[in-house]
């Protein structure tokens, strides 16, 4: 006859074993391949869930640059630099003068993001809710904004190879992250009624242009697009060019505008909508 220890040890075996797990509670199984459909699926309904209860109706999405510094930052980055190697060639410092001449991007989303939340998000309404990546530059200066205007914002970060923390100017009960950068884009532009691009790289160009594709071919409701930054868009993206070879038409050219101070882009939002908040009804994204 079995004794009480070994039929416990037993139980303890079945109870503690990966088999024996609710099938949502077990990580290692929702993690295999074909459970893939399942994650995505997952990606899509939990973040949607939390906003409708949040009561978000529309969402201006500000995208830019992860590298980009505050001003207060690219002057102690600077200074850290000549302090260092006060006799090294002015080449030396380019790239931390260039943080600190970039740290005009940085004041502007936050200088942006603050009016228009201040505009937007009063008596309770939740139209033109700022939301970013998540993550450090631009994004955390937008999400600033927000966040001194007393205002909500939302953040949508992404799981990566290094780790990108969220930036703690998120409203908490609306900072999300992903696995799949499809799901994650798909949140950006259910709710969106504006775009606006600081300057940044590859993630920032790859944004934009898939905006830009959606409303180019219908497949999204046109909104107003805005690329701050007026030099750095003319540099970065040779659109005449691309006019002039045939590749895109004179019209798709007009899908967007180009900006520098958060002024005119509040101009350009306030001409598209006529001075009044966009719908809440979601986009076709």
């Amino acid at each position: 006859m079995m004794d009480a220890d070994r039929r416990q040890a037993l139980l303890e075996a079945i109870l503690h074993g990966p088999a024996y797990r609710l099938a949502y509670e077990d990580a290692e199984f929702l993690d295999r391949d074909d459970l893939r459909p399942l994650r995505l699926q997952m990606e899509l309904l939990k973040p949607e869930r939390e906003l409708r209860r949040q009561g978000i109706g529309s969402t201006v999405v500000v995208f830019g640059s992860a590298r980009i510094l505050s001003r207060e930052d690219a002057q102690e980055q600077l200074a850290a630099v000549e302090e260092q190697a006060p006799g090294r060639q002015p080449d030396d410092r380019s790239m931390p003068r260039r943080r600190l001449a970039q740290a005009r991007y940085y004041e502007e989303a936050r200088r942006f993001a603050r009016m228009v939340s201040s505009r937007f998000q009063q008596a309770g309404r939740r139209d033109f809710v700022v939301v970013t990546g998540g993550g450090p530059g631009i994004m955390e200066a937008a999400n600033r904004g927000a966040f001194e205007a007393g205002a909500r914002s939302v953040g949508l970060n992404i799981t990566l190879p290094h780790e990108q923390a969220p930036n703690p100017f998120i409203s908490p009960e609306l900072a999300f992250r992903f696995r799949y950068f499809a799901l994650r884009k798909m949140h950006f532009l259910l709710r969106a009624r504006a775009l606006v691009a600081f300057p940044g790289g590859y993630g920032t160009l790859d944004e934009l242009f898939e905006v830009l594709t959606l409303v180019q071919t219908g497949k999204m409701a046109r909104i107003p697009i805005v690329l701050v930054g007026s030099e750095f868009w003319r540099r970065v993206v040779d659109f005449g060019y691309l006019v002039e070879e045939g590749f895109v038409s004179a019209r798709d050219v007009q899908l967007f505008t180009r900006a520098d101070t958060a002024e005119e882009i509040i101009a350009v939002l306030e001409a598209f909508y006529g001075g009044k908040p966009p719908g809440s009804e979601a986009a076709q994204a």
